[in-house]
């Protein structure tokens, strides 16, 4: 069984052709990627199904989201078994030349005290600068 298979029946999604393609798109980058990137990669699926698609990963834990500043929100597939956890949440860096999202899984965000009766359901650390890449050019 592939492993998007997998993911989808451990959380109770019904596996469809589509599901399959856009989790296996996602697994398969080495970057998050904006509902953009996954219809240019997907371009025999279009972009309502990939957004209706998204909704329901998001619903069901399988991806979480990364607001990187750029306008475009980015998808990447949780690491948890059963729910995004916080190592889910590392840093991420904005390339402001070539406008990539990269995971710094290894830094993880920071974790702040917050105040009495105030809960964190997720934190959405982003460094922006230029990549390695962009500044060799």
């Amino acid at each position: 069984m592939s492993k998007s298979i997998e993911i989808l029946e451990r959380k109770g999604v019904r596996v469809t052709s589509i599901r399959i393609l856009v989790l296996e798109a996602l697994i398969d980058s080495s970057y998050p990627m904006s509902l953009s990137d996954l219809e240019t990669e997907l371009d025999t699926v279009d972009k309502s199904s990939i957004f209706r698609t998204l909704e329901v990963f998001e619903k069901h834990h399988i991806v979480h989201s990364i607001d990187d500043g750029s306008g475009s929100v980015k998808y990447e597939v949780c690491g948890g078994r059963d729910n995004c956890t916080i190592a889910d949440m590392h840093t991420h860096f904005y390339c402001e030349k070539c406008h990539r999202t990269f995971c710094l899984k290894d830094i993880s965000a920071p974790l702040v005290d917050l105040p009495e009766g105030f809960k964190a359901s997720s934190v959405n650390y982003i460094i922006k600068g230029i990549c390695p890449e962009c500044r060799r050019i």
